[in-house]
Parts: structure tokens; sequence; C-alpha cells
């Protein structure tokens, strides 16, 4: 930082904001206070005035992202525990692999851009890998880290370019949409909105449970917050809904904040031989796709809102799938589901985010929400529902980038995203998807469309239907 120092005033000492006409602009912008030394390290560190952004800006826009994501502390542990990870282990998991991954993305790649274990996955993961297939969660965190490895090496050799344009448009927007139904069919259980039925395999449940009507209350609360752009209107809704179970459903909380839970459970549980012997390669498959299109498909949109993409790339974008890829494998070896890019980082940067610096604060605040264990444990599912259930609608709104006049890229997105919550699988979704997609472009003579990635997925996955009976 430059400008003169008043007399009597050491360089060390805290600087205001009052400044002569020809001092330079602080970096810690207007009314924030800094030391010259942490302005300086900051400036070298994230190139705050190159991106025309100030400290002040950029942590502000850090507390914007962190309470539009926050509600994974509640929901993640709550989805992993139905798989029979103990909720406190992953609670803790959860917090420090959003911390170290956050962290790694803003001092590594200094992109604006959060991570933390992702939606969907942790659903992919619970539910179809654990519950539906019956592998251990030891073993289903063995097929994490074996993902994690496979999006480190393709990122390291630069491939995966190759692999993401080799996908078709239709099959990713599919797959979106796809984990959008199944995580909606999933909270509309959790929720008690959908129950069992021997005649019709589901139907509406008791409407006059008080645990039902929450969830409806909370999921209209979520709603009408986030069109009147109210910041963390997720973790409002999910709050709200539980300060309510207090008193109409029975819900107790012996404390708000306590010491972190033990994190050895789940600490370096991971049963990789086992994975590597279950032969479950359609798992690994699964998480290796899901993870690379999120990741890249979110680092580039929220590049794309800051502006920082040049001549339509992003000059850091190997930096940033590193920092995402190696969280997969760190949160695997913690006890957690697959991490990923949020897209909720988009409205840090809409605040004026456009450093790593915003990264760092969610980050830091993640930390901080490791003594709050006891809140996270007393959150109940029907009051992660609602918010599950909104992600869920928002996630359809790609089925509009579909070329509805291809009947050879419609039927094949259609069959895959509704498949997912049909079979409460995404694995089989993604499996006929491919399927579909090279059989209809091969009978149909079209068969030069289709590169060769997806021939080789489709002939992976019809394999395994041909050896095993089931794709999971």
């Amino acid at each position: 930082m430059r400008g003169r120092v008043g007399r009597g005033v050491m360089p060390s000492e805290i600087r205001t904001n009052t400044r002569p006409q020809d001092q330079a602009e602080p970096l810690a912008g207007e009314g924030w206070e800094l030391k010259r030394g942490t302005g300086l390290m900051l400036e070298r560190l994230f190139k705050l005035k190159d991106n025309g952004t100030t400290v002040r800006t950029e942590i502000m826009a850090g507390f914007t992202t962190f309470l539009t994501m926050a509600y994974i502390i509640f929901i993640n542990p709550k989805i992993l525990a139905d798989a029979g990870m103990p909720h406190g282990s992953v609670f803790v998991a959860t917090c420090l692999i959003a911390a170290l991954g956050s962290l790694a993305m803003g001092l590594y790649a200094n992109y604006p851009i959060a991570i933390a274990p992702g939606m969907g996955l942790n659903a992919y993961f619970a539910y179809v890998v654990v519950l539906g297939m019956g592998y251990t969660w030891q073993i289903a965190l063995g097929a994490v880290f074996i993902s994690g490895v496979c999006f480190v090496l393709v990122t390291l050799f630069r491939i995966r370019e190759a692999i993401v344009n080799g996908i078709p448009h239709s099959i990713r927007i599919a797959i979106t949409v796809g984990i959008g139904l199944f995580l909606a069919i999933i909270s509309l259980k959790s929720a008690g909105i959908v129950a069992a039925s021997p005649a019709t395999f589901v139907t509406l449940g008791n409407l006059h449970e008080p645990t039902v009507i929450l969830s409806v209350i909370g999921f209209f609360a979520v709603a009408v917050l986030s069109v009147l752009r109210f910041k963390g209107a997720l973790l409002i809704g999910i709050l709200g809904v539980t300060a309510l179970s207090f008193f109409f459903a029975g819900n107790k909380l012996s404390s708000f904040v306590s010491l972190p839970p033990s994190l050895s459970p789940t600490l370096f549980a991971l049963d990789i031989p086992g994975a590597l012997h279950a032969g479950i390669l359609n798992v690994v498959l699964v998480f290796f796709l899901v993870e690379l299109f999120d990741a890249t498909g979110t680092l580039m949109g929220v590049a794309r809102r800051a502006g920082l993409l040049k001549d339509g790339k992003m000059e850091r974008l190997n930096k940033a799938l590193l920092a995402d890829s190696t969280s997969i494998l760190a949160g695997s070896l913690l006890g957690t589901s697959s991490s990923t890019a949020y897209l909720e980082s988009a409205s840090g940067v809409q605040e004026g985010g456009r450093t790593g610096l915003v990264a760092v604060t969610v980050g830091v605040l993640f930390l901080a929400c490791l003594f709050f264990a006891p809140l996270a444990g007393s959150v109940p599912a029907y009051a992660t529902a609602p918010a599950l259930f909104f992600v869920a609608c928002l996630m359809l709104r790609d089925l509009t980038e579909l070329d509805w006049e291809d009947i050879t890229e419609v039927i094949p997105a259609a069959v895959t995203a509704l498949l997912m919550p049909f079979t409460y699988s995404i694995a089989t979704g993604v499996a006929f998807g491919f399927i579909s997609y090279a059989g209809l472009k091969l009978f149909t003579g079209r068969a030069k469309e289709v590169n060769w990635i997806v021939w080789i997925i489709a002939a992976v996955f019809l394999f395994k239907y041909a050896y095993e009976g089931s794709a999971g």
C-alpha cells in the first residue's frame, strides 16, 4: 500500500480511510481499516487492484456465498446418515472439506468459487450405492476416492476437454435434470408428502401430520424469500422449520454450541481394495462423469458471470479443477461423498466478488461452523426437505436448452432423466441414456455424429448389463 504516513504514526499501525488527495486508493476499501503489511499481502495473493475490487467487497461477497450454501452442513450429514454413517463425524467432515476445498480454490486458483460436498452426488452415494446396491459406506468412499484419482489424472494430462466435449450436450443436460428429479422424490419422501403404496408404488402422504405441514410451510418460505432475493433463503428456511419443530413437532435441542464431534469414525475409513474387488466400475464411472460435468460447468458459469473469461476461456481452469479434484480425494479420506464447485458462488459474484479472497472467506466461515454440531444434529429431515426440493425444482430449468426437434437427442435425454427417479438410481439413468443415444444414432444412420467417448461409455454399461443384469 502506498501513501504518506502522518507525523507520529508508525507504518505498522492501523491506517484509516482518511487520506490526502494524492494518496492511492486503499486496498481495504472505503470505511475499512487494515495494517499495511496485511494489505500488501492480500494484494500480492489475490491481485485485488488488477481485478478492480477491494477487501471489503471480497469479504462481503464471501459472506453472501456462505449464506447461500451453508445449508449443506445440515443436509449432507442427514443424507449420509441414512447410509449408516455417523452423523457427527460426517458433520465435521463436511465443514472441514468445505473449508479446505474453498481455501485451496482461493489460494491456489484465485477464483471466487467455493467448494463443498455436492448435492446429488451425496444422494447417489447414500440411496443408490449403499442402500440400493448394498455396498458398505466404506466401499462407497473407496469408489469416491478412485473417481477423484481419475479426475486428477484427466486434469493433469489435460484430457478433460476432450472428454467433456465428447459427451453430447443433450446427455449433459439430462444428467442435471435427472439428478434434480431424483432429489425431488427423495425430498418429498423425507417430508412425508409422498408415501409408499402397494397398489400404485407411491401416493400422497398424510397432510394432517405436523411434520408434513411444516415442510410445506418451509418450501413456500424458501421460494418466497428467493423471489424477494433474500440472502441465505435456503438456510433461513431450514432454520425456520427447525425452530417451529420445537413447538409443534416435539423436537428437542440439548445445546446450541459445543466442541466438534470426533472425526475418527470416518477418518481414513474408506475401503479402496473393497471398491476395486467389488468391481463397481459403473459406480466409479457415474461419480467421475457427474463430478467432471458439475465442476467444469459450474466453474465456467460462475467465471462467466464474474467477467473472468478471456476469449471464452478460464486462464487458470486447470488449477481450479485440481483444487476441485483434490477436494474429492481429501473428502473421501475425511469421510464424505464427492465435493464440487458450488453454483451458489454466483451469489457472491453478484455482490462484486472477483478473487480467491471470496473463497477464503467462505472457508474460514465453514471452520467456524464446527462448533455448531448440536444445532446440526437437531435439524430433522423434514426441515431440510423443503430446501432439497427447491434445489430440485431449479435443476429442471435446463430442459429448455434441449433441441426438441431432434428425436435422436430428445429421447436419450428423456430416458436419462426419467429413469433416475423411477428406478431410484442415477447410474441406471446414465447407463440407459448413453446406450439409447448410441443405439438411436446408429440405427438412424447418424453414427458419425457420435463421439468415441460415447461409444466407450455405452459399451461399458452394455457389458455391465449383459454380465450382471443390473447397472445399480
